[in-house]
């Protein structure tokens, strides 16, 4: 095969996926490449003679919760291989957003967009760079559920302007001589165009009016080691969400606040033992720490509390 050689040292086991870093801004262009910045659930997908088996980033299995995807997967034709991407909704041929993916019915395809290969018939290629795990994933025969991220090179600014126009997330830069490297690294970069991060649940408040369940979620982020409070979010739900959250809440409840800085229940709010990770988007943050305008967007079961902590430019 042309390019650089592949490695011949072996795979074994789970393999950490590579983790974006967020920026503000990108200055110069040059030696990278943009995709689109999905908005799913991350996926690393192992594949064998013996099966598939599809992985969150923290390792929950994820075949039950997207057969198609594991189906089509091990429909592929090609070497053994362990893949990297998002799973998203995309009904009307339309990539949907992570509310999309929660809110999906049975009927609602789902698309597993692959944007790198670590292992290729038994074979380690995160040490090559990006460029030629590119040309080793071009080679695989994708079809059905299966798609590869398209990527673009140009100026950041301009190609994060056209996305935000085009209504996506955002763009990841990725630097194209890079190796694979697990864990956040400054290789790949966030360039957002919304406010939405993950935040943990430490507890709740009383429905008002006709409202059922509950009234907001209590939510905050890990920082120096303690559980900070981010504020409440009150829309973004539906009736089967309030019920279903309402649920878990009650098991989950207890008189000791999780947050160091909003240590007692003030009238109508209850704590909960921090165990639940949300996904909420928002405008802004205040001064003070706290959310402005957040809106629920779905429960995030592939995200350990411990991980959550407040995204920061770098």
């Amino acid at each position: 095969m042309r390019g650089k050689r592949i490695p011949t040292t072996k795979v074994a086991g789970w393999m950490d996926p590579m983790l974006a870093t967020l920026v503000d801004t990108l200055t110069d262009s040059s030696g990278w490449v943009f995709e689109r910045k999905l908005d799913g659930i991350r996926a690393l997908a192992y594949r064998s003679g013996k099966g598939v088996r599809l992985y969150s980033r923290n390792k929950l299995p994820l075949e039950d919760s997207f057969p198609s995807v594991a189906e089509a997967l091990e429909r592929l034709r090609g070497p053994d291989c362990v893949l990297d991407g998002e799973v998203v909704a995309a009904a009307g041929g339309k990539i949907g957003g992570f509310e999309a993916l929660q809110q999906r019915t049975g009927r609602t395809p789902l698309r597993y967009y692959i944007f790198d290969v670590l292992s290729l018939d038994g074979n380690d290629v995160r040490p090559l760079p990006l460029l030629e795990r590119r040309r080793l994933l071009g080679a695989l025969s994708l079809t059905e559920a299966l798609r590869r991220t398209a990527t673009r090179t140009g100026d950041a600014e301009q190609l994060r302007s056209e996305a935000c126009a085009a209504g996506w997330e955002g763009v990841i830069a990725k630097r194209t001589d890079a190796p694979y490297r697990a864990g956040r690294s400054k290789d790949w970069l966030k360039l957002k165009c919304v406010l939405e991060q993950e935040f943990v649940v430490g507890g709740y408040t009383d429905p008002k009016g006709g409202r059922s369940g509950f009234g907001a979620l209590m939510i905050g982020y890990n920082e120096d080691g303690q559980l900070r409070y981010g504020g409440e979010v009150g829309t973004g739900f539906n009736q089967r969400t309030l019920a279903d959250l309402a649920a878990r809440l009650v098991k989950l409840e207890t008189t000791k606040s999780p947050y160091t800085d909003h240590p007692k229940a003030y009238k109508g709010e209850h704590f909960v033992k921090p165990k639940l990770v949300v996904q909420v988007g928002f405008s802004e943050w205040t001064r003070d720490g706290k959310l402005r305008h957040p809106r629920f967007l779905g429960l995030r079961k592939d995200k350990r509390t411990a991980d959550v902590v407040r995204e920061r430019p770098a």
